[in-house]
């Protein structure tokens, strides 16, 4: 019997032809919760993928929305990081969902969204998926790194050793300002696989001002690598 990994409602199996004949993959959330998800539609700014419909104009550079002008207008931080892919924007049920999972612990919620990460990854390049990596005490606190715990649910290969975080307070505590101005929260770990040259696609469960992506990007292309791009879940 087939349960809502979310709300526990049984899934009832529709019967056909086709399916006999081509089995796939049961759904993981019920129809009810895969309705609430809001997939990432229409006009996004090509930076970041921040929804632009409906958004005011003031918020709207051109192809982008203004955190990302933002980003491509300071020098210190231009090219960093190409691009970010999202999946869902991150409305009231998705935040549930994922704040149930990191951090209550249920970490079987990461298969829920296995198949539309499998399937969004196959059309992006990469040489290395690289996780957002957790400080020490936030791992042994959580038990697990959500970000790998999501790739690995969709049976994708991350090099988890490439990034080592070495500041452990917490990001949302942070305004974008204080975030900035920070010391590098990442470093390379130097028994690691060489990425000189390399494409990195960076990968975590939301975007919200970009900080943490453009702090790891930045430490990966000052370690040699030709382009990062970064894929979450959801777009805050």
């Amino acid at each position: 019997m087939n349960h809502c990994l979310y709300c526990d409602t049984f899934i009832q199996s529709e019967i056909s032809w086709q399916k006999l004949f081509f089995p796939c993959v049961e759904p993981l959330l019920c129809k009810a919760c895969l309705e609430s998800l809001q997939p990432i539609t229409g006009d996004t700014c090509e930076k970041c993928s921040r929804s632009l419909d409906g958004l005011s104009p003031e918020y709207i550079k051109g192809k982008m929305c203004t955190d990302c002008s933002r980003w491509e207008q300071d020098a210190r931080w231009k090219g960093i990081l190409e691009k970010n892919i999202s999946l869902f924007i991150y409305n009231d049920f998705l935040k549930e969902i994922l704040a149930r999972y990191k951090f209550r612990g249920d970490h079987e919620l990461a298969k829920a969204f296995a198949p539309q990460i499998g399937s969004a990854l196959k059309s992006i390049h990469y040489d290395f998926l690289v996780p957002i990596p957790l400080s020490r005490e936030r791992l042994e606190e959580r038990g697990f790194n959500q970000s790998t715990s999501l790739a690995t649910s969709a049976k994708l290969t991350t090099s988890d050793d490439l990034l080592i975080r070495i500041h452990s307070e917490k990001q949302s505590k942070k305004t974008r300002q204080e975030r900035l101005a920070q010391d590098q929260i990442f470093q390379i770990n130097s028994s690691s696989t060489s990425i000189k040259g390399k494409t990195i696609l960076l990968i975590d469960d939301i975007y919200t001002t970009g900080s943490t992506l453009h702090q790891a990007a930045k430490t990966l292309k000052n370690a040699g690598a030709e382009s990062i791009k970064a894929f979450t879940l959801a777009r805050g």
